[in-house]
C-alpha cells in the first residue's frame, strides 16, 4: 500500500523518520570499508595501496551516481527510481559479501557507490512532499540521518567486523538495504517527474546549465563545498592525532569518537526550524563564523581532550547549519527541477569533501596537527568570505530569492 501524501500536502513524522534512516543507511556503505582496509589486505592478498582503492572506488562511484542517476528523479517516477536504487545497492552488497578476490570486491564497491545515491533521490523527495513552511525542518531531519550514517559507519563497521568478520558488515548492510527498498515501496507515495519531455542527454545538459541560470546555486554550492572540505580535514586527520601521543588510542576507541560528531549532527533540525522562520541568512552567517572559530578549539585539542571535544561538536554544528540553510535556499529555486538542482549542488558538495581529504593527507605529512588546523581554518575562512560576498553582490544585483517566472529555464529543450 502507499500513502496519499503529495506535493505540498505535508509529511507524516513516521515517513519522515523512515526517509531519514534510508539516507543514512545508503550513504554509510561508502565508509564501511575504511576501518577494514588492513583485514581486507590480509585476507584477499592486497597491498596497502590496492586495499586503499576500495575507498577511492566508493567515492568515484558515488560521484558518478550524483551526475548520472540523481537527475533522473526529474524524468521518471521518483518512488520507482528510489526503490530501484536501494534494491540494486542491496544486490551489489551481496556481491561484496561473497567476493572471492580483490578485483570483484573493488568492482562491487564502485557499483555500490554508484547506486547508493538513492539517498540523494530521497532528500529532494522529502523536500517536495513537505509543506513549504516546514521544508527546512524536513530537510534538516533527513540530512541528520545522512550525516549520522556518514559519521557512525566506521563505528558500526568495526563492531560488526569484530563480531563476525569483515563479510558480516556487507551481509548485514545488504539485508538492511533490501528491507529499506521494501519499506520505501510500501510507504512512499507515487511522485512523477516534471521533465518528462526531456531526453536523458538533454536532462544531463540541463543539470549543468543550472549553474549558468541560477547564481544562488553557484554561491551556495561553493559555500557548502568549502564547508565540507573543512569538515573533512578534521575527520581525515583525527585518526592520526588520536593514534599518536599524547592520546595513543586503540582503533576501536577512535571509531567510537564518531559518536561525538553524531551529537553535532543531531542539531540539524534546529537549523532547519530557524530557516523555516525566515532566518536562513542568519543560520548561514552564524554557521560560517562558528566553523572558523571551531578550529581554535580543535587546535588546542592537540593536547587537551576537552578542547578537542568542544571543537568537534562546534564544527559539526556549524557545518550542519551551513549545509541545511544552503539546501533550503537551493531547493526553493526550481521545484520542477529539484533533482537536477540537487545533483548539481551535491556533486559540488562532495567534490569539496574529496579535495579537503586529499589536501589533509599532504598537509599532515609536512605540517602535522598544526598544519592541518591551519588548512581547516583557511577553508572555514573561505566560507565566511563567500557568505559575505553573496550577501553584498546579490543585493547589489537585485537577485531575487526565487527565480523569476520570466527567467529562461534550462528545461524542456536541448539547451
Amino acid at each position: 500500500m502507499t500513502t496519499t501524501t503529495r506535493t505540498g500536502g505535508g509529511l507524516s513524522n513516521g515517513l519522515l523518520l523512515l526517509m531519514s534512516a534510508a539516507t543514512g543507511l545508503a550513504v554509510a556503505g561508502n565508509y564501511f570499508a575504511q576501518p577494514l582496509l588492513d583485514v581486507l589486505g590480509r585476507e584477499l592478498g592486497l597491498s596497502p595501496s590496492a586495499a586503499a582503492l576500495m575507498v577511492t572506488a566508493a567515492q568515484a562511484g558515488y560521484a558518478l551516481g550524483l551526475i548520472l542517476l540523481v537527475p533522473l528523479g526529474d524524468l521518471v517516477e521518483r518512488r520507482r527510481l528510489a526503490v530501484a536504487l536501494y534494491a540494486a545497492t542491496a544486490l551489489f552488497l551481496l556481491v561484496s559479501a561473497t567476493a572471492a578476490d580483490g578485483a570483484v570486491l573493488l568492482i562491487s564497491t564502485a557499483l555500490t557507490g554508484l547506486t547508493s545515491v538513492g539517498a540523494q533521490v530521497v532528500v529532494p523527495f522529502a523536500a517536495t512532499l513537505a509543506d513549504p513552511a516546514e521544508r527546512g525542518r524536513v530537510v534538516g531531519t533527513v540530512m541528520t540521518g545522512l550525516m549520522l550514517g556518514l559519521l557512525l559507519a566506521r563505528t558500526a563497521s568495526g563492531a560488526l567486523s569484530e563480531l563476525g568478520g569483515w563479510r558480516t558488515v556487507y551481509w548485514v548492510h545488504a539485508v538492511l538495504m533490501a528491507l529499506m527498498a521494501v519499506l520505501l515501496r510500501m510507504l512512499l507515495p507515487r511522485l512523477g517527474g516534471d521533465g518528462g519531455r526531456l531526453s536523458y542527454l538533454a536532462l544531463l545538459r540541463s543539470t549543468v546549465a543550472m549553474f549558468r541560470y541560477e547564481p544562488l546555486l553557484r554561491w551556495r554550492a561553493a559555500l557548502a563545498a568549502l564547508s565540507l572540505a573543512s569538515f573533512s580535514v578534521l575527520w581525515t586527520a583525527l585518526t592520526f592525532l588520536l593514534a599518536g601521543a599524547p592520546y595513543d588510542w586503540s582503533e576501536s576507541a577512535i571509531g567510537l569518537f564518531g559518536l561525538v560528531g553524531a551529537a553535532g549532527a543531531l542539531t540539524a533540525t534546529v537549523a532547519g526550524r530557524l530557516a523555516d522562520r525566515g532566518h536562513v541568512q542568519l543560520v548561514s552567517g552564524a554557521g560560517t563564523v562558528l566553523l572558523l572559530a571551531s578550529w581554535a578549539a580543535i587546535s588546542a585539542g592537540a593536547h587537551s581532550l576537552v578542547w578537542l571535544l568542544v571543537g568537534v561538536i562546534a564544527l559539526d554544528l556549524a557545518h550542519q547549519g551551513v549545509l541545511n540553510s544552503s539546501q533550503n535556499v537551493v531547493y526553493a529555486l526550481r521545484p520542477e527541477a529539484r533533482n537536477r538542482i540537487n545533483s548539481a549542488f551535491m556533486t559540488s558538495f562532495f567534490v569539496g569533501g574529496a579535495v579537503g581529504s586529499a589536501l589533509t593527507s599532504v598537509v599532515w605529512a609536512r605540517g602535522g596537527w598544526t598544519g592541518v588546523c591551519v588548512l581547516g581554518a583557511i577553508l572555514a575562512a573561505g566560507t565566511v568570505a563567500l557568505w559575505v560576498l553573496e550577501r553584498v553582490l546579490t543585493r547589489a544585483a537585485g537577485t531575487p530569492p526565487r527565480p523569476s517566472r520570466h527567467e529562461p529555464a534550462p528545461v524542456g529543450s536541448s539547451d
